[in-house]
């Protein structure tokens, strides 16, 4: 069987000018901003247009460009030997950027795959990543005339070795403080607006799912979840992580800050993390400052992901557990059969 695997990240700008297009099709996506095609089209060019010169100052930090594209390549490569098959191939589908799923549906139509395994490279299922990427494929898929099964992969909040990555990387971290300073951990995802959990998307829920079971692995007591990546002026999810950092500091604290939504290094990591709130930690008086790298091609979480491949073939949409696990409330789970 020639085995397909798609792995859906939300893409970046590969240079300075792809910055403007990047976030026009961001805020051009209905599951970021639910208005009316006639409204949300113009709406979105102009919040590209106005957003362009503070991202391009972002993306100008870490060389002008994004590595995402290149780290999710990585992690396709050492997936495809994980899963040790000679005919499997992992592809790439972007949401905001190069490549495409339009492009990748075409790539596995032609390799003729056999059977298709549509994996995000989120690990808490939302309305605004997993949701969104599965419902572009499923348009481009249509367009490129894919006939073979397919099989998706809606979440992995808990999965161990997602778990048991982020818990060596921590250990690791760890192994850097000082012995005279008390640290507080952060546990840090991505923020999300209140409206949209308040209509059932499960995001929240997952990612203290993922905090749970990581604390539970660490042993650690001094810790709390907090969110980043807050725009716009609609009211998000909190804590803010630099609200915390900021408590941090007037508690007399270190921090050590846990990504626990991302899998990649990119702007958030690499620019929002490590520059703009390390120059926060210095300002409040944190004491000492500390960030975790992300999972990216770790072998425990590569590992857990073939392990997730594998199990998804005997049915159409599974988890860690097969079974749905989100509470009635979050009418958002992404495991729904269809």
């Amino acid at each position: 069987m020639k085995l397909a695997v798609v792995l859906f990240n939300l893409g970046g700008p590969d240079g300075p000018e792809a910055v403007e297009p990047f976030l026009r099709n961001l805020f051009g996506d209905p599951a970021i901003l639910s208005v009316p095609a006639l409204i949300r089209k113009p709406l979105a060019r102009l919040i590209a247009s106005r957003r362009a010169p503070i991202a391009r100052e972002i993306y100008a930090k870490i060389g002008g460009r994004s590595p995402i594209l290149e780290e999710t390549e990585a992690q396709a490569r050492a997936l495809e030997k994980a899963l040790g098959e000679d005919e499997t191939r992992v592809f790439i589908a972007m949401r905001c950027w190069k490549p495409f799923s339009d492009e990748a549906a075409r790539a596995v139509k032609q390799w003729g795959a056999d059977h298709i395994v549509l994996l995000p490279l989120y690990p808490q299922f939302s309305t605004t990543t997993s949701a969104s990427s599965l419902t572009d494929w499923g348009r481009a898929s249509r367009d490129a005339g894919l006939e073979a099964p397919q099989s998706r992969i809606c979440c992995y909040p808990r999965l161990p070795g997602f778990i048991q990555a982020l818990a060596g990387l921590t250990r690791e971290t760890m192994a850097k403080t000082r012995p005279d300073v008390s640290y507080r951990v952060l546990l840090s995802a991505h923020g999300l607006p209140e409206r949209i959990v308040a209509k059932g998307d499960p995001y929240r829920w997952q990612v203290e799912q993922t905090a749970a079971a990581l604390v539970e692995e660490l042993g650690i007591k001094d810790w709390t979840v907090c969110y980043q990546s807050r725009v716009g002026p609609l009211k998000w999810i909190g804590p803010g992580t630099d609200a915390e950092i900021g408590r941090a500091g007037a508690d007399g604290k270190g921090v050590i800050v846990v990504p626990i939504s991302f899998v990649s290094e990119h702007s958030e990591t690499l620019v929002e993390l490590d520059i703009d709130y390390g120059e926060l930690a210095r300002e409040a008086g944190v004491r000492d400052y500390l960030r975790v790298p992300t999972v990216s091609t770790r072998p425990e979480f590569i590992a857990g992901l073939a392990q997730l491949v594998r199990h998804s073939l005997a049915q159409p949409v599974t988890n860690m557990s097969g079974a749905r696990e989100c509470p009635a409330q979050h009418r958002a789970c992404g495991f729904v059969k269809g």
